[in-house]
């Protein structure tokens, strides 16, 4: 590990995350399986320790309410320190387990997350995923453990029964916690439904004089007419998550032709297109397709395009129909886009595909454990030591690099594997941890070129393009990737690393357009916007992917959905889009 990854700066917001806390926390309760017998029990992400005292009196009490004893808490804290909340949670559900199970103990690893990692590292296990043709080897809870961690992660025993009954028992911790989590909402509503709601917002184009004064305390209070309409009608119309997750298509898939019409206020110009993550919380993309001029979200796994999984929804008025693939296509098997593991590959991982790309790695120490659990047996492990293994390996991503030896993907590796060019990300002060955080972060480009890609007969001579929450320009790599020039694109992105990647890409590769790069979408106004298109002649395109932070499925401590600090910026996404059509219409 590099030496500048021994931490992470004081401000932890993610203010550009794509993948941060989509669904996450890798079964906390799992904790049996994850772990290599005849361990000491550590838990954590960092090395730091303290005692519980008066210091933490705060946290101590928190955790005493959830219904740990005095002892357990004590002892979690003195374990893993008082900074990381996730880490005392999951070294006290392992306690529990352990007291509760007449099975041999097995205990978890003191260092599974790198130094590179954010302090929340468990918000980020995404889209832990197999394959169709792979071996589940993953043990499946039965329903009293199952009950038993969502008692212990705060959940009473009523809603947890309620939750396996209707969801069943294969269900995973996470979607069990979305169902309960969905049906407080709901109480929630129950006692507070506004006795008026207002009706949807008017988009209508002959209002720009108006819209132009308003401010962005009026556009919340639009996100608080979403959220009541949300409230009152999640259970009729809330938006399925498709099986298969191949949107409107994917290439090489036989598919019938579909065919969608647009509402009339969709229709551009400007073209729009909006991603998230797919798995959020119930109710959020029916809120979203609202603002979005109601159009259907495209749910697409990015596990058909290229070696690794990364499940996102899209929100946008681009024509569906004679989309192509960039070339060449990129590989789609773990021993296509890493064929050097190939030697070193056990017949016992049956992985095909990686599970989603974290904005964190595996840490060396944890490695050195899997090497240690392995190098006892000359043939196959026996069933248990598997189970561990082949966890950590779906859970960190790790690949075989030797004998018994697993590592995790390099920064240029997780480059190949979302379609960005070699070295993105690399050089110009940037650091590793930074490069690890901001591609975990990004686009799977040749997923958004595959939907751009019916731009390029449209703008043979080039294109405008407004990039909100650019990140590293995955939307910028695509265009260009397609062969679309890029005339002028103004780039908003809050991050200073990712616009000093996205402007070192810009000249090395070249570019004959302008680009101009602002720091906060919150600073967008309509006059900056008149300003910018009276000089660029308007924007084709406006593209955008804002947080994800409080979507997260099992972030059940800031998990606010839309209305939460970070992810509420889908908002200003809206409003800085209306305003481009607005300006564009009265334009015309």
């Amino acid at each position: 590990m590099d030496g500048d990854a021994s931490g992470v700066e004081g401000d932890n917001c993610d203010w550009n995350t794509e993948d941060e806390l989509e669904i996450d926390n890798f079964s906390l309760s799992s904790s049996s399986s994850l772990t290599p017998p005849n361990e000491e029990v550590v838990a954590g992400s960092g090395e730091a320790s303290s005692s519980a005292g008066s210091s933490n009196s705060k946290l101590f009490d928190k955790f005493i309410g959830m219904g740990f004893s005095d002892k357990m808490v004590a002892k979690a804290i003195q374990e893993t320190g008082e900074e990381n909340m996730d880490s005392i949670l999951n070294t006290l559900l392992t306690y529990s387990a352990l007291e509760s199970s007449p099975q041999e103990q097995q205990h978890i690893d003191s260092d599974h997350c790198s130094l590179e990692c954010d302090g929340n590292f468990l918000d980020d296990f995404s889209d832990i995923d197999r394959s169709d043709n792979e071996e589940i080897t993953n043990p499946v809870f039965d329903e009293e453990n199952k009950l038993l961690s969502l008692v212990n992660m705060g959940y009473t025993r009523d809603e947890a029964s309620i939750a396996i009954e209707r969801c069943g028992l294969n269900s995973s911790l996470a979607e069990l916690t979305d169902f309960i989590s969905a049906a407080q909402m709901s109480k929630v509503a129950d006692a507070h439904l506004p006795l008026e709601v207002k009706p949807r917002p008017n988009h209508s184009f002959n209002e720009h004089k108006k819209r132009k004064q308003l401010d962005y305390e009026m556009w919340k209070r639009k996100k608080q007419v979403g959220l009541n309409r949300r409230l009152l009608h999640d259970d009729d119309e809330t938006i399925r998550l498709p099986n298969p997750m191949i949107g409107f298509g994917v290439p090489n898939e036989s598919e019938s032709t579909i065919h969608r019409t647009l509402p009339e206020a969709a229709i551009g110009p400007p073209y729009f297109y909006y991603e998230n993550v797919a798995l959020a919380p119930k109710g959020v993309w029916t809120t979203i397709s609202r603002f979005l001029y109601d159009v259907e979200p495209e749910f697409v796994d990015s596990k058909y395009f290229c070696a690794a999984a990364r499940k996102r929804g899209y929100v946008h008025n681009l024509p569906i129909q004679n989309r192509f693939p960039l070339l060449p296509l990129p590989p789609h098997t773990i021993h296509e886009a890493l064929p050097l593991t190939r030697k070193w590959w056990p017949s016992w991982d049956e992985r095909i595909k990686l599970n989603c790309l974290q904005t964190c790695i595996g840490s060396a120490r944890l490695t050195d454990r899997i090497r240690k659990a392995l190098e006892d047996y000359d043939d196959e492990p026996p069933l248990r030591i598997k189970k561990y293994v082949l966890d950590e390996c779906r859970k960190w991503n790790l690949v075989w690099v030797g004998r018994n030896k697993v590592a995790p993907l390099e920064p240029d590796e997780v480059e190949m594997l979302l379609g960005f060019p070699r070295n993105h990300t690399r050089g110009g002060g940037i650091s590793r941890t930074d490069r690890y955080k901001s591609l975990g972060n990004s686009f799977q480009v040749d997923t958004v070129a595959y939907h751009l890609s019916v731009l390029k007969d449209m703008f043979p001579g080039g294109i405008n393009m407004l990039s909100l929450f650019s990140g590293i320009g995955g939307a910028e790599v695509a265009l260009h990737r397609l062969g679309i020039p890029l005339k002028n694109v103004v780039s908003v992105e809050i991050s200073e690393v990712n616009r000093n990647i996205v402007r070192s890409w810009w000249e090395q590769t070249n570019q004959k357009g302008n680009l101009v790069d602002l720091a906060d979408v919150q600073q967008l106004n309509g006059d900056r916007l008149e300003q910018l298109m009276a000089t660029f002649g308007g924007f084709d395109l406006v593209v955008g992917g804002s947080p994800c932070n409080n979507l997260a499925g099992s972030n059940r401590h800031h998990r606010d959905g839309l209305e939460g600090k970070e992810s509420a910026l889908f908002y200003d996404y809206f409003r800085i889009l209306d305003l481009v059509k607005c300006i564009m219409t009265k334009n015309q």
